[in-house]
Order: C-alpha cells, then structure tokens, then sequence
C-alpha cells in the first residue's frame, strides 16, 4: 500500500471532512498533502499539484514562504497568545495601525475574530447594535443580494442565498430582505456590466425606499460574488450604494473576507468604487493563508455609540478566545510587508493579463457561456447550450470531470459546480498560468464531451458541487 493509501485511510477512519459528501470518497480518492513550496503542494508519493485555489482563496504569496515562516517562529518565542481583554500586545496594535492605514478613510478602528464567519457576525451584531444604543430599534432587518455568500454561522447564513448552503436550516435563519445581484452575467445581450449594474441598483433603491426605516444595513460582497459561481459586477454598483445608504441612514458592509487584499486589482475592492463602507470585513488572505483570523474595521462615530459608563450597558460584549492572536498577527503583519516591499498589485496586473490571454480561446468553446474576469479572479462558465447560456443539471456535477482530470495533471483546480475558476497565488509565473489554462481547457473538452443532458427532478434546481 503506498504511502498515500496509508494516509487516506487512516483519515477515512476517523475524520468528517468540510463542504463534502464524505460517500464520495468510495470512489474520489482523497489527496493526503505532504509539505508545500511556492504554488505547489505534495503528497506523500511524491506527487505535486498547482495550488490554483490559493487552498480556498488565502494563500497569496505561496506555501512555506519563508518570509512569513521566520516572522512566526520569531513570534513563537516571543509570545504565542494572550487574553485580549483588559490585556494587549505589540503586533495586534502594529497590525491594527497598519489596517487603518491602508484602508479608505474613516475605517478608524478594528475589531477581531477568528474567522471569516465570525467576522461577518460581528459587523451584523454590531450594526444592530450600534441603532439600539441610539434609539433606533426598528432597525434590525438585514438587505442582501441574491446568490450571496457570507459564511457558514447562523447569522453568517442568513443574509446568504445559496441555497445549497442555507436550504436544510431555513427555520433556523434571520428574516432578510433579498435584492436582485447586478451579476452581469445575467445581463441582456449587447448590455455592458456598468448599463447592467445600474440598471439592476433600481430594484436596491426600491428596497431601502422601502424598508430603511427597519433596516440596519446592507451587506455585500463587493465587485465578485465567490461561492455563488464567482459571478461579477461593476464598480458603479458600490457608488451608488453607499450614496443610498447615506442618504437612507442604513450601513454599508463590505464583505471582503474572499476579495480583500489584492484579488480584483487594487488591495480592496472598495477602492475601485472610491468608497468606504461602515464596515470592512477581512479575513483569509488577511495572514497569507497561515492562520485563521478576521478583522473588522468600522468608524470612530459607530465605535462611540458604544462608548459609554459600564452601568449603562452598551458595551459589545462579543469574544473570541483567539481574538488578536500575536501569532496570527505576525503572520498578518510580514503578508502586509511583502505587499509593500514587492510592489504586489502592479506585478499582478501582467499575470492577470496573462490569465486572460492564456483562455481567451474558451471564448469561442461551444460550450462556455463567459470567460470572465476581474483582477487576479478568472472564471469560465460551462453551459450546455451556448446560445441560451442552459446550464447542464446540476446532478451531473460536470465541474468534478474537471477537477479529476486536473488532479491526474498535477493541478488543483475546484470548480464551483459547472464554473471553473483560477484564483492563484501571486507568487505564480507565466508558464504555470499557460499550464493550468491547458489543464483546464482539456477538462472542460472532457467534461462537456458528452452534450446530451436531461434534467433530474429535485428539489432544488440550482444546487451544484459547492467548490
């Protein structure tokens, strides 16, 4: 039995693996990793794959960066963690002074979780919170967007609509106010993304003219909507947002735990709109893909409606046991670092190109509806009719044709359902862009190569491998 066999089934035993159907490894058998370099991971028979999912969107300047490693191991034996309650210490201030600094004016102040969901729950706690110290009790309604992703935690769940994720828990999920996406795939024929995206604000402008008077904001994931089939908008869409909220008096928040940080071309996507939200929230590349945290930064004026005598009760009592963890902050503090010593956003502007020169041939694929993109995103959207961009059945998990056939090439491609997508590391270099758009092109002949499909009944028409 090779290495990797002993390995797998060791897991199989005893472990109960995320977003999976653990039945599907009778057949899909499980990839034990080793130790990563750079782009690449390996398994215990010596075999390397492409990371080209950065391991679920977080690693962006490669495994075992050395620059990272030695700025955790100086910090190991410094101090490993710490209450951050009435105690604090030196790289959770720097990290803090350096998010507020690179972020748009007026995100003064930071608050920290362990994790993208928790990130998510604290800027919804905190924007119902901050109306109810105010007076505002009304305001507690939440207005999302359609196919949205914010996380796997109640609150997280509910102001999603992916019904993959949130169908079985319905009856335990917040009441929300869902608007149309400006996803602009969607968009008529001949209409640009910036047309689409207007047009599809009317029907936001409708719901806050609406409701505001009970909501307390509006969460987006701004410019690409991740788990939803990486599906993208234009930059308009966020200005005239915040214009609305402002005028509406509901929050903003930006969910840019998957875009944050470089990913759709400038460090957030927020600054493409030239706005800032009430909330920002951060997470995965937050600390290059080494350790769970989040971040959520705010306003002075939303920190000061909590600020008050201790009898009056207004305080956020929300923890985490590893808020701030110095660990994680050093790793956070030499990704920043890298970010500004490179130069990362401009070099990756010729592999974004590269990307988009290396599958401008699907284009012309019978069968992919778009090839789209949006910074260092790249999405292919495979159909089985072009001309009416008819998705094949979601039960023929095409998307896992190609994920198989990419692991034989040494490649880690996940699509979402029938969205293949590349979402690389930084660190990645021209030639290995040209290999995964050949992986992924022979995929997408592979899987598409039978065109015949037949819709399975089910209960839920848009349900799909979940990447």
């Amino acid at each position: 039995m090779s290495l990797n066999n002993q390995w797998m089934q060791r897991d199989l035993a005893v472990l109960w693996h995320p977003c999976t159907q653990m039945k599907d490894h009778e057949q899909l058998p499980l990839v034990p990793i080793k130790r990563g370099e750079g782009v690449w991971l390996e398994d215990f028979d010596g075999k390397r794959y492409l990371d080209a999912v950065s391991s679920w969107w977080v690693n962006v300047f490669g495994h075992a960066n050395p620059r990272i490693n030695q700025r955790i191991k100086d910090q190991v034996d410094q101090l490993e963690h710490v209450i951050l309650a009435g105690f604090s210490h030196q790289p959770v201030i720097e990290l803090s002074e350096r998010l507020v600094k690179l972020t748009p004016a007026g995100l003064d102040r930071v608050f920290y979780a362990d994790n993208g969901s928790s990130g998510i729950e604290v800027a919804l706690k905190m924007s119902f919170h901050f109306w109810r110290n105010t007076g505002q009790e009304r305001k507690k309604r939440f207005i999302t967007l359609t196919n949205s992703y914010h996380g796997e935690t109640i609150a997280a769940m509910s102001v999603g609509d992916v019904a993959l994720f949130t169908e079985t828990y319905k009856s335990l999920l917040m009441d929300t106010i869902k608007v149309p996406s400006p996803d602009c795939y969607l968009r008529p024929e001949g209409v640009s993304w910036e047309e689409h995206s207007r047009v599809m604000f009317g029907q936001m402008e409708q719901a806050l003219a609406e409701n505001h008077q009970d909501v307390a904001a509006v969460i987006i994931e701004p410019l690409i909507q991740g788990a939803g089939g990486m599906r993208m908008y234009h930059p308009v869409y966020l200005k005239l947002l915040r214009e609305a909220c402002d005028r509406y008096g509901v929050h903003l928040i930006h969910d840019e735990i998957a875009v944050g940080f470089g990913r759709t071309g400038t460090l957030f996507a927020c600054e493409q709109a030239g706005i800032a939200p009430d909330f920002l929230c951060l997470s995965k590349a937050l600390t290059g893909g080494y350790l769970p945290m989040a971040a959520v930064l705010t306003s002075e004026a939303i920190y000061q409606g909590f600020y008050d005598d201790y009898q009056t009760l207004r305080a956020f009592l929300h923890s985490h046991t590893y808020t701030g963890n110095p660990l994680a902050c050093a790793a956070a503090l030499a990704t920043l670092d890298i970010f500004e010593q490179d130069n990362v956003i401009e070099a990756n502007k010729a592999l974004s190109a590269r990307m988009a020169s290396a599958t401008a041939h699907l284009v012309d694929h019978p069968h992919v509806a778009e090839v789209r993109q949006t910074g260092m995103v790249l999405a292919i959207e495979m159909v089985q009719d072009k001309a009416s961009k008819t998705p094949y059945p979601w039960q023929e998990r095409r998307g896992l044709k190609v994920f198989q056939h990419a692991l034989e090439r040494g490649a880690l491609l996940r699509p979402l359902g029938s969205v293949v997508y590349f979402l690389p590391p930084y660190v990645i270099t021209p030639e290995q862009i040209d290999f995964l758009a050949e992986v992924a092109s022979e995929g997408i002949d592979i899987a598409t190569a039978n065109s015949t499909s037949v819709p399975v009944s089910g209960r839920h028409p848009n349900f799909r491998d979940p990447g």
